[in-house]
């Protein structure tokens, strides 16, 4: 018990700790590259985020239960909408800018669509796979391109001066990946010995592997997401936190179900991943691109997810973790 409380106490300071230092690389590599933090959120941070569930899906694959990942992938979107974003917004009320709300979020929800056509008959062929994994790769490079365009323009319309010596930017450069590859490291290992230390902890208590699988590590998991996410909204770097979520969720919906569909096609799907899960994550979605609509005027015409939609996204989830316990208590 005494390890686990350790562990607990260690890797809850140093999961807010790499997540500082990660923001930190993140918004220094996106400053040199000329990206806009948005990008870097969804394509850096978005990626090292959702990498263990790739990892996670492909084992899963391999070993001959496709149907985890399905599970893994949809059920980690509804946590960073629902989790993720919903308790940063009740800490600090989240900024999405008009590029998030009117380009990123349609394609998102555009995904999400996609993705319950293709479950309409039960079933994840290899061709749906491909197509899943073609998809993403086009998202991807449409969206490089187009922040290449508009760093282009900005930076024709506002010249800066290059006074800074190449030396100078190397360094600062070489500091920021440093920072950026450690701290995602940190993350992902902090987080692991939390939850370990946590679950260990739990049984000790009684308490059951059903109610600590939906909470602690139905949590756990999402923790380098949600520090990240926090810590980006706090060092007032919204586009971080907003990019943070609809990258990992356009990895999870294809990169991850597409490695996993590829590998094992998925014949037969369980039928409450079509009409619970994925109506949920669908509804989420909308939700997240509604809520972040400037209805109020806000200065430069962004939206803003705040406290109240903050606590509803929240209560969601809750609502999500008992209906599972429900259902699976009912088997």
């Amino acid at each position: 018990m005494a390890l686990s409380i350790v562990a607990v106490i260690a890797g809850l300071a140093l999961l807010v700790w790499s997540a500082d230092k990660f923001v930190d690389g993140a918004v220094g590599v996106a400053k040199f590259c000329g990206m806009s933090s948005l990008l870097i959120g969804m394509v850096v941070v978005g990626f090292g985020t959702s990498a263990p569930e790739m990892v996670v899906s492909a084992l899963s694959a391999l070993q001959g239960n496709p149907e985890l990942a399905l599970g893994n992938a949809y059920g980690s979107n509804i946590a960073n909408v629902a989790l993720i974003l919903g308790v940063t917004a009740i800490i600090i009320p989240v900024v999405v800018k008009k590029i998030a709300l009117w380009r990123d979020l349609p394609i998102l929800l555009a995904v999400s669509g996609l993705a319950f056509y293709q479950l309409h008959d039960g079933a994840i062929s290899r061709m749906d796979a491909v197509v899943l994994l073609a998809v993403f790769v086009g998202i991807m490079i449409f969206n490089i391109l187009s922040e290449r365009a508009i760093a282009k323009k900005v930076a024709a319309e506002n010249p800066v001066d290059a006074a800074q010596p190449d030396s100078a930017k190397k360094s600062s450069l070489s500091k920021s990946v440093l920072w950026l590859v450690l701290g995602l490291v940190l993350l992902v290992a902090s987080s692991r010995m939390l939850v370990w230390g946590a679950v260990e902890i739990a049984r000790s208590l009684g308490v059951s592997d059903l109610l600590i699988g939906l909470t602690i590590v139905a949590v756990g998991t999402s923790l380098p997401e949600l520090a990240s996410s926090i810590m980006a909204a706090r060092k007032g770097e919204d586009d971080l936190a907003v990019g943070n979520i609809l990258g990992s969720n356009l990895f999870n919906t294809m990169a991850v179900v597409g490695i996993a569909g590829i590998i094992a096609p998925m014949d037969s799907v369980d039928k409450c991943v079509f009409t619970r899960d994925l109506p949920l994550m669908l509804c989420l979605t909308t939700l997240l691109f509604i809520f972040g609509i400037p209805f109020r005027k806000l200065k430069g015409g962004v939206g803003r997810i705040n406290r109240f939609e903050g606590i509803f996204f929240v209560a969601a989830y809750v609502g999500y973790l008992y209906l599972l316990a429900s259902q699976a208590a009912n088997i």
